[in-house]
């Protein structure tokens, strides 16, 4: 289905974007797996990718809070594979804590790393897509792209930046061959929010189990965590030609979450 098609993955070492890239790589898709892991455990992971599905690889260290970096990391990709097709901003991290307590130096942290490096991702990548007359930007935007949640104003602010900007690129975008759509998962068991369990059980003053039943689920009408390989057929979904006219979209995942 993507056959011939090159994917640039952020934050795609674990989690959902490892998903993500997984299932890119299966659809036929040479893909570009991005991360702060080191660089041997990047290269061990891109081989085993290669060898399931027959893909060609490569990796990136790119620090996403600096543009510059960014810059270097999309000529990389360009390249190396003479294209890129596909881009999806996935990178992201999480800091809880009441707005009167969020560290200053968190709140830039999460703005860069969620929401900015979107930005500089989207407007390096661009160019190429628009020389093509063809391109897919997939954005992670999360439930809470669409809804808030207590204790994560950066977060909220972040995701909720994403769906407008995920907007405007659609609307330039329209006539020029590229599609631009957020994905907006609800809680998936990655790393990401097991890390936050704690963090999450200590503001709010319970034990971490009840963080998963009376917290992260209790809105989530299917009372289970979102599957990290139903995300990743969803983005296989929008980058295929059959989704040629979905664009500006912002798509729910999340087990009914945001119907109530």
């Amino acid at each position: 289905m993507l056959s011939g098609r090159v994917a640039l993955i952020t934050g795609s070492s674990q989690g959902i974007g490892l998903g993500m890239l997984r299932g890119l790589a299966q659809a036929g898709a040479d893909v570009v797996m991005h991360g702060l892991a080191p660089e041997q455990e990047l290269k061990h992971k891109c081989r085993e990718v290669e060898k399931e599905f027959g893909v060609k690889t490569a990796q990136s260290a790119c620090n996403v809070m600096k543009p510059q970096e960014i810059r270097d990391m999309i000529k990389m990709v360009h390249n190396e594979f003479g294209r890129l097709d596909i881009l999806v901003n996935n990178v992201g991290i999480q800091h809880v804590s009441p707005v009167h307590d969020f560290p200053e130096d968190k709140w830039d942290a999460i703005i860069a790393v969620c929401l900015s490096s979107a930005f500089h991702t989207t407007k390096a990548a661009l160019p190429f897509m628009m020389d093509q007359q063809w391109g897919r930007i997939i954005n992670t935007g999360s439930m809470h792209a669409l809804v808030a949640s207590p204790y994560k104003s950066a977060y909220n602010a972040a995701k909720h930046g994403i769906a407008g900007f995920t907007k405007t690129v659609a609307l330039e975008m329209a006539q020029k061959g590229v599609t631009c759509n957020a994905i907006c998962p609800g809680y998936v068991l990655t790393d990401l929010i097991n890390n936050q369990l704690d963090a999450t059980a200590k503001a709010r003053g319970i034990p971490r189990e009840k963080v998963i039943t009376d917290v992260l689920l209790a809105d989530q009408p299917t009372k289970r965590f979102v599957k990290v390989e139903e995300v990743a057929a969803l983005v296989r979904h929008l980058c295929s030609d059959d989704a040629a006219s979905i664009t500006g979209a912002c798509l729910s995942i999340d087990g009914g979450w945001t119907a109530r």
